[in-house]
Protein backbone atom coordinates (compact mmCIF):
# COMPACT_ATOMS: atom_id res chain seq x y z
CA UNK A 1 0.00 0.00 0.00
CA UNK A 2 1.29 3.57 -1.18
CA UNK A 3 2.05 5.87 1.65
CA UNK A 4 -0.46 8.71 2.63
CA UNK A 5 0.88 11.83 1.06
CA UNK A 6 -0.79 15.06 -0.27
CA UNK A 7 -0.48 17.10 -2.97
CA UNK A 8 -1.04 21.10 -3.11
CA UNK A 9 -1.48 22.63 -6.40
CA UNK A 10 -1.18 26.57 -6.77
CA UNK A 11 -0.76 28.82 -9.42
CA UNK A 12 2.04 31.50 -9.38
CA UNK A 13 1.71 34.45 -7.23
CA UNK A 14 0.04 31.73 -4.31
CA UNK A 15 1.63 31.67 -0.69
CA UNK A 16 1.32 28.12 0.47
CA UNK A 17 4.62 27.83 3.18
CA UNK A 18 2.35 28.74 6.28
CA UNK A 19 -0.13 25.96 5.38
CA UNK A 20 2.98 23.87 4.59
CA UNK A 21 4.86 24.66 7.92
CA UNK A 22 1.56 24.01 9.96
CA UNK A 23 1.34 20.80 8.18
CA UNK A 24 4.43 19.20 8.59
CA UNK A 25 4.15 20.45 12.43
CA UNK A 26 1.26 18.71 12.89
CA UNK A 27 1.36 15.59 10.23
CA UNK A 28 4.83 14.86 10.69
CA UNK A 29 4.92 11.23 9.13
CA UNK A 30 2.22 12.54 5.73
CA UNK A 31 4.37 14.42 3.19
CA UNK A 32 2.43 18.05 1.42
CA UNK A 33 3.72 17.90 -1.69
CA UNK A 34 3.69 21.46 -3.09
CA UNK A 35 3.16 21.67 -7.03
CA UNK A 36 2.88 25.11 -9.39
CA UNK A 37 0.51 24.97 -11.75
CA UNK A 38 -0.49 27.51 -14.75
CA UNK A 39 -3.31 29.68 -13.47
CA UNK A 40 -5.89 28.40 -16.27
CA UNK A 41 -4.98 24.15 -15.74
CA UNK A 42 -5.34 24.45 -11.88
CA UNK A 43 -8.73 23.39 -12.12
CA UNK A 44 -8.28 20.62 -14.73
CA UNK A 45 -5.44 19.18 -12.52
CA UNK A 46 -7.75 18.64 -9.55
CA UNK A 47 -10.09 17.21 -11.48
CA UNK A 48 -7.49 14.91 -13.45
CA UNK A 49 -6.43 14.06 -9.76
CA UNK A 50 -3.00 15.25 -10.50
CA UNK A 51 -3.44 17.73 -6.67
CA UNK A 52 -5.33 16.97 -3.92
CA UNK A 53 -6.21 20.49 -3.56
CA UNK A 54 -5.35 23.90 -5.24
CA UNK A 55 -5.02 27.68 -4.03
CA UNK A 56 -6.47 29.36 -7.38
CA UNK A 57 -7.32 32.15 -9.11
CA UNK A 58 -10.98 32.12 -9.67
CA UNK A 59 -13.06 33.14 -11.75
CA UNK A 60 -12.09 30.05 -13.66
CA UNK A 61 -13.98 26.97 -15.12
CA UNK A 62 -14.59 25.17 -11.56
CA UNK A 63 -17.56 22.55 -12.80
CA UNK A 64 -17.16 19.71 -10.88
CA UNK A 65 -14.92 21.43 -8.20
CA UNK A 66 -15.88 22.95 -3.98
CA UNK A 67 -14.36 26.38 -4.09
CA UNK A 68 -13.73 28.01 -0.90
CA UNK A 69 -13.05 31.80 -1.12
CA UNK A 70 -9.87 32.47 0.69
CA UNK A 71 -9.29 36.33 0.30
CA UNK A 72 -9.07 39.26 -2.25
CA UNK A 73 -5.71 40.91 -3.64
CA UNK A 74 -4.95 44.07 -4.71
CA UNK A 75 -4.77 45.05 -8.09
CA UNK A 76 -2.08 47.05 -9.32
CA UNK A 77 -0.05 48.68 -12.40
CA UNK A 78 3.38 47.77 -12.97
CA UNK A 79 5.62 50.00 -14.80
CA UNK A 80 9.27 51.20 -14.84
CA UNK A 81 10.86 52.66 -12.58
CA UNK A 82 11.08 55.85 -14.14
CA UNK A 83 7.47 56.33 -14.51
CA UNK A 84 5.25 59.20 -13.43
CA UNK A 85 3.30 56.35 -11.16
CA UNK A 86 6.77 56.09 -9.53
CA UNK A 87 5.94 59.41 -7.67
CA UNK A 88 2.32 58.86 -6.22
CA UNK A 89 2.07 55.96 -3.92
CA UNK A 90 -1.21 54.65 -5.64
CA UNK A 91 -3.44 55.79 -8.81
CA UNK A 92 -7.10 55.49 -10.35
CA UNK A 93 -8.39 53.95 -13.28
CA UNK A 94 -8.54 56.98 -14.46
CA UNK A 95 -4.54 57.51 -14.82
CA UNK A 96 -4.06 54.74 -17.07
CA UNK A 97 -5.94 56.41 -19.65
CA UNK A 98 -4.26 56.51 -22.81
CA UNK A 99 -1.10 54.04 -21.17
CA UNK A 100 0.00 51.16 -23.55
CA UNK A 101 -1.35 48.31 -21.39
CA UNK A 102 0.33 44.76 -22.13
CA UNK A 103 -2.47 42.09 -21.90
CA UNK A 104 -0.67 38.52 -21.24
CA UNK A 105 -2.37 35.38 -22.44
CA UNK A 106 -2.56 33.99 -19.08
CA UNK A 107 -4.06 36.99 -17.93
CA UNK A 108 -6.14 36.22 -14.79
CA UNK A 109 -7.65 40.34 -13.79
CA UNK A 110 -10.96 40.06 -14.38
CA UNK A 111 -11.60 43.81 -15.40
CA UNK A 112 -13.82 44.16 -18.72
CA UNK A 113 -13.77 47.81 -18.74
CA UNK A 114 -10.22 48.40 -18.11
CA UNK A 115 -8.35 51.53 -19.09
CA UNK A 116 -5.86 52.05 -21.40
CA UNK A 117 -4.78 51.48 -25.03
CA UNK A 118 -3.99 47.63 -25.35
CA UNK A 119 -0.86 46.72 -27.09
CA UNK A 120 -1.47 44.61 -30.39
CA UNK A 121 1.13 41.86 -29.56
CA UNK A 122 0.26 39.75 -26.76
CA UNK A 123 2.93 37.97 -24.98
CA UNK A 124 2.62 33.77 -23.71
CA UNK A 125 2.67 35.01 -20.35
CA UNK A 126 3.04 37.28 -17.50
CA UNK A 127 6.50 36.47 -16.63
CA UNK A 128 7.08 37.36 -20.29
CA UNK A 129 4.67 40.79 -20.31
CA UNK A 130 7.06 41.47 -17.33
CA UNK A 131 10.19 41.82 -19.68
CA UNK A 132 8.27 44.29 -22.23
CA UNK A 133 7.20 46.76 -19.35
CA UNK A 134 10.93 47.14 -18.58
CA UNK A 135 11.49 47.12 -22.53
CA UNK A 136 9.22 50.13 -22.27
CA UNK A 137 6.55 48.87 -24.06
CA UNK A 138 3.29 49.47 -21.91
CA UNK A 139 2.48 48.82 -18.67
CA UNK A 140 0.68 45.91 -17.16
CA UNK A 141 -2.29 45.08 -14.21
CA UNK A 142 -1.70 42.10 -12.54
CA UNK A 143 -2.83 41.06 -8.96
CA UNK A 144 -0.03 42.23 -6.28
CA UNK A 145 1.19 38.77 -5.49
CA UNK A 146 2.39 38.41 -9.15
CA UNK A 147 4.20 41.67 -9.13
CA UNK A 148 6.07 40.92 -6.36
CA UNK A 149 6.87 36.85 -7.59
CA UNK A 150 8.23 38.81 -10.54
CA UNK A 151 10.17 42.24 -9.31
CA UNK A 152 12.75 43.59 -10.83
CA UNK A 153 15.11 46.50 -9.61
CA UNK A 154 13.79 48.65 -12.88
CA UNK A 155 10.10 48.19 -12.16
CA UNK A 156 7.85 49.22 -9.67
CA UNK A 157 4.13 49.06 -8.98
CA UNK A 158 1.28 51.00 -7.48
CA UNK A 159 -1.88 49.67 -6.20
CA UNK A 160 -4.66 50.72 -8.49
CA UNK A 161 -8.06 52.09 -5.59
CA UNK A 162 -11.03 51.54 -8.09
CA UNK A 163 -9.78 48.35 -10.05
CA UNK A 164 -11.28 45.04 -9.00
CA UNK A 165 -9.83 43.02 -6.32
CA UNK A 166 -8.43 39.57 -7.32
CA UNK A 167 -9.87 36.75 -5.92
CA UNK A 168 -7.93 33.84 -4.70
CA UNK A 169 -9.78 30.64 -3.44
CA UNK A 170 -9.27 26.90 -2.18
CA UNK A 171 -10.23 24.11 -4.86
CA UNK A 172 -11.18 20.62 -4.51
CA UNK A 173 -13.21 17.67 -6.34
CA UNK A 174 -16.62 17.85 -5.04
CA UNK A 175 -17.99 14.19 -3.33
CA UNK A 176 -14.74 13.02 -3.13
CA UNK A 177 -13.40 14.59 0.01
CA UNK A 178 -10.94 12.94 1.76
CA UNK A 179 -9.55 13.00 5.39
CA UNK A 180 -6.29 14.39 4.33
CA UNK A 181 -8.12 17.39 1.79
CA UNK A 182 -10.56 18.07 5.20
CA UNK A 183 -7.51 18.03 7.38
CA UNK A 184 -5.85 20.44 5.05
CA UNK A 185 -8.97 22.95 4.60
CA UNK A 186 -9.57 22.96 8.57
CA UNK A 187 -5.74 23.90 8.40
CA UNK A 188 -6.54 26.92 5.98
CA UNK A 189 -9.57 28.19 8.00
CA UNK A 190 -7.57 27.97 10.95
CA UNK A 191 -8.78 25.08 12.70
CA UNK A 192 -7.03 24.13 15.95
CA UNK A 193 -4.98 20.83 16.48
CA UNK A 194 -7.60 17.92 17.94
CA UNK A 195 -10.71 20.30 16.67
CA UNK A 196 -13.09 18.60 14.41
CA UNK A 197 -16.04 19.11 11.98
CA UNK A 198 -17.71 16.89 13.54
CA UNK A 199 -17.86 18.37 17.29
CA UNK A 200 -20.88 19.89 18.52
CA UNK A 201 -21.84 23.50 18.15
CA UNK A 202 -21.26 25.01 21.72
CA UNK A 203 -24.20 26.25 23.87
CA UNK A 204 -25.50 29.49 22.95
CA UNK A 205 -24.71 32.37 25.29
CA UNK A 206 -27.83 32.73 27.90
CA UNK A 207 -29.52 36.18 28.72
CA UNK A 208 -29.06 38.27 31.70
CA UNK A 209 -32.57 37.10 32.88
CA UNK A 210 -31.72 33.89 32.39
CA UNK A 211 -28.27 34.46 34.62
CA UNK A 212 -30.14 36.05 37.41
CA UNK A 213 -32.72 33.40 37.63
CA UNK A 214 -29.76 30.91 37.97
CA UNK A 215 -27.71 33.15 40.15
CA UNK A 216 -31.16 33.04 42.44
CA UNK A 217 -31.44 29.52 42.03
CA UNK A 218 -27.67 28.78 43.17
CA UNK A 219 -28.25 31.28 46.39
CA UNK A 220 -31.36 29.21 47.45
CA UNK A 221 -30.07 25.43 46.73
CA UNK A 222 -26.76 26.74 49.22
CA UNK A 223 -29.37 28.51 52.08
CA UNK A 224 -30.90 24.65 52.31
CA UNK A 225 -27.51 23.20 52.09
CA UNK A 226 -26.44 25.47 54.95
CA UNK A 227 -29.68 24.80 57.00
CA UNK A 228 -29.39 21.17 56.95
CA UNK A 229 -28.05 19.44 59.36
CA UNK A 230 -24.63 18.13 59.82
CA UNK A 231 -23.39 14.60 59.65
CA UNK A 232 -21.99 14.89 63.06
CA UNK A 233 -24.80 16.16 64.75
CA UNK A 234 -27.54 13.24 63.63
CA UNK A 235 -26.72 11.13 66.98
CA UNK A 236 -27.52 14.30 69.45
CA UNK A 237 -30.30 14.30 71.11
Amino acid sequence: MAPLSLTLGYVPGGTPAKWARIWAERHPGVPLHLHIVAAAEAPGAVRAGTVDVALLRPPTDTSGLAVIPLYDETTVAVVPTDHVFSAVDEITAADLDGEPLLLPLDDVVEWASAPGSPVDHRPETTKDAIELVAAGMGALIVPQSLARLYHRKDLTYRPITDAPACPVALAFAEGSRSELVDEFVGIVRGRKPGSSRGQSQPAPKRTAREKTLAKQAARAAAGKVARKPGAGQRGRR
